[in-house]
């Protein structure tokens, strides 16, 4: 290829992994699949190596990070990057309202309202449609630079669908969702680090790093909603500028509503109370504008914050109960983790019982003891935590904890890494560690073995029929009918899902082993790459860390997983047990594609077969599977139980059929499948 030919191939290259970019992580509606989009990837990699001189600032390769800096450099904002006064109850939203009225002269204010998103305010410029520098809002004059960061945001355009001559500036915030918090945390947990206290810190401190290619691994996203300078694009409103953004190319948030006058203000808040906690990211507040922007000048500004906006925010959600008891639990990695046992209370839409305490050193900070009453929360409006104790209420009765020397489960001295703050069980066979392992074994993300739940398993160990995760295949059908609450229907049923387990694909047994740092998402680059699992225990740790995605901590985490004897007999055990050790290869043009660019999702149970082989026929058949609902969606399957993913679908007006109207349309390619 010479340089005019790779001149066009990097031009289409950059345009095409743009356009997957916005379709995936902007309108939730993607084209293609990882691997495909890898490729696509590694390809312009390996021009813009052979050709340096083709690199330009709006590559998406830049967004796998950058040279590391030692401090960031400061940026002076053109235009002051303003906070925002909050009213913190109702009587202070209406007081902003009497000020308006009173400078407007008139009642009749149509306001602007948008969710609060919980993240760090960023602005960021581009130059005839190309992303050139962005920075925080830092002391709203003075902000630090954090291009290299911004980068390496999926959601974030590097070049804009359309192209907007000239210079453009636009503000908004970068933050994280509950999901990919929760995940964050727990792999942080796992590895013995400090927990985020939310989202927004979690946000703030990964984009914040000196080291573009640590933020390039967390998943932040971002939201616009600012125009520094719209007049110039001809926008009038708050509304329009939202509109604006959208048709351009950025990401928005799409929640927010014209409300004319303080009443439907009052509506929209009470409207998102509750509904707020559906959401995939954390709101605490809503943000009222005038929406007509000829009347902010009007309105003025203070020192920090404008006289036309104010940040409504919701109450936190903190109360207190009492803890019961403390408990220490054993994970599938030998962690050993204390949870406080609560007095039930109502928190963010469910009842919390329990709150974990992470770790010796975390237990101390707090000084949590038994009996105390203590202030609880849901983190990221998620995960249960203790705040604090009302040490006031202590009356000599409530009891000191310390982590036990000795693993509550099988009595093995526990250890504690150097450079961990985790306590361990270093004891392999554990049975709190065979528990915790065959229960991520036996998941949806893992085999999915129908049946197989806690209580099955739990009584397995304990009469020894299982020592490993491999032995749940070799348990006879009298010995599983044998157990409470079975007999031989139920052992039938679930040596039938064992059955069908042993055809899983290689993404999810990858998963399903359990190796340290491996989730779904590694496990499918690793089976797309390798397609055998043999092939995959004899490459070396340089050759996993230069696959993209996989990198040199989890690349040694493989290795080490693959050198242990006792993880090579289970495997071992496991291919001797029938289960497939090979990624199946389709072959797209050998079936009907009557599912081409439909996008399925799957809620409830599924009695006629796995949801993974429910999906893998999706797949089959040109469709893609989801494991949430959007607008994008073509239709959801709704089996037995739907969970909030029914209601959702329902909500946008999204089809839905049975498990018996999906089998009727499978039902002429069964042959093929």
């Amino acid at each position: 290829m010479d340089i005019k030919d790779a001149r066009e191939r990097v031009k289409y290259l950059k345009d095409e992994i743009s356009r997957h970019n916005y379709l995936y992580y902007v309108i939730d509606s993607p084209e293609i699949g990882d691997r495909d989009y890898d490729l696509l990837i590694r390809e312009l990699v390996n021009i813009e190596s052979e050709y340096p001189e083709l690199l330009t600032l709006d590559s998406p390769t830049r967004r796998v990070g950058g040279i590391p800096l030692d401090a960031f450099v400061k940026i002076e904002h053109s235009e002051p990057m303003l906070s925002l006064d909050n009213a913190l109850n109702i009587d202070e939203l209406k007081a902003f309202f009497k000020r308006v009225s009173s400078t407007l002269g008139s009642d009749g204010v149509v306001y602007d309202c948008e969710l609060k998103i919980d993240g760090l305010a960023v602005t960021l410029v581009y130059e005839d449609g190309v992303f050139i520098s962005g920075a925080t809002r830092g002391n709203g004059k003075i902000g630090e630079d954090v291009t290299s960061n911004l980068r390496t945001i999926r959601s974030l355009p590097l070049r804009l669908p359309q192209n907007i001559p000239g210079l453009l500036e636009v503000r908004g915030e970068v933050f994280m969702n509950k999901e990919d918090f929760a995940y964050l945390n727990l792999s942080r947990e796992e590895k013995g680090e400090p927990l985020f206290a939310n989202p927004r810190n979690a946000s703030a401190g990964s984009l914040r790093q000196l080291d573009p290619a640590v933020t390039a691994k967390r998943p932040l996203s971002v939201y616009l909603y600012h125009v520094v300078d719209p007049d110039k694009y001809g926008l009038i409103d708050q509304f329009h500028i939202l509109r604006w953004l959208k048709e351009i190319g950025f990401p928005t948030q799409n929640s927010n509503k014209l409300c004319s006058g303080p009443n439907e203000v009052l509506e929209f808040i009470e409207h998102w109370r509750e509904k707020r906690h559906e959401l995939e990211y954390v709101t605490d507040g809503v943000v009222v504008k005038v929406n007509d922007r000829t009347k902010w000048s009007r309105l003025g500004v203070t020192a920090k914050a404008p006289k036309w906006a104010i940040a409504f925010k919701y109450p936190p959600e903190e109360k207190l109960s009492t803890v019961i008891e403390i408990e220490v639990s054993v994970g599938r990695t030998g962690a050993l983790t204390p949870t406080a046992i609560l007095e039930p209370v109502h928190l963010a839409g469910t009842v919390v019982r329990r709150a974990s305490l992470h770790n010796q050193d975390e237990v101390s900070r707090k000084d949590v003891r038994v009996g105390d009453r203590v202030w609880v929360r849901k983190a990221g409006e998620i995960i249960p935590e203790v705040v604090c104790v009302d040490k006031e209420g202590r009356n000599g009765t409530q009891r000191p904890f310390s982590m036990p020397l000795l693993c509550p489960v099988c009595g093995s001295p526990v250890v504690r890494l150097p450079e961990e703050v985790a306590v361990r069980c270093p004891n392999t066979s554990c049975p709190a560690q065979i528990r915790e392992g065959l229960l991520h074994f036996a998941s949806r993300q893992g085999l999915d073995i129908r049946g197989l739940g806690e209580k099955i398993i739990e009584q397995m160990i304990h009469q020894g029929l299982i020592h490993d995760l491999a032995d749940i295949f070799l348990v006879s059908r009298e010995k599983i009918a044998s157990l409470q609450r079975m007999g031989y229907k139920s052992a039938d049923n679930l040596l039938r899902s064992l059955e069908s387990s042993r055809k899983c694909s290689l993404t999810n047994l990858l998963t399903a082993l359990g190796i340290r740092y491996v989730g779904s998402k590694a496990a499918e680059v690793l089976a797309d790459e390798y397609k055998d699992l043999s092939v995959l225990m004899a490459s070396n740790e340089d050759e996993l860390s230069s696959i993209p995605g996989i990198g040199p901590r989890i690349a040694a985490s493989i290795i080490a997983y693959f050198r242990d004897p006792h993880n090579l007999a289970v495997i071992e055990k496991l291919k001797l047990a029938g289960v497939k050790m090979e990624e199946e290869i389709i072959d797209r043009n050998s079936f009907p594609m009557i599912f081409h660019d439909m996008r399925v999702v799957f809620t409830g149970e599924i009695s006629s077969m796995s949801r993974h082989k429910a999906e893998e026929i999706v797949k089959k058949l040109g469709g893609r599977t989801s494991s949430s609902v959007s607008s994008r969606t073509s239709f959801v399957v709704v089996g037995v139980n739907p969970g909030s993913k029914y209601e959702k679908a329902l909500s946008l007006n999204v089809k839905t059929i049975d498990e018996r109207a999906f089998l009727e349309k499978i039902d002429p390619y069964r042959e093929l499948l």
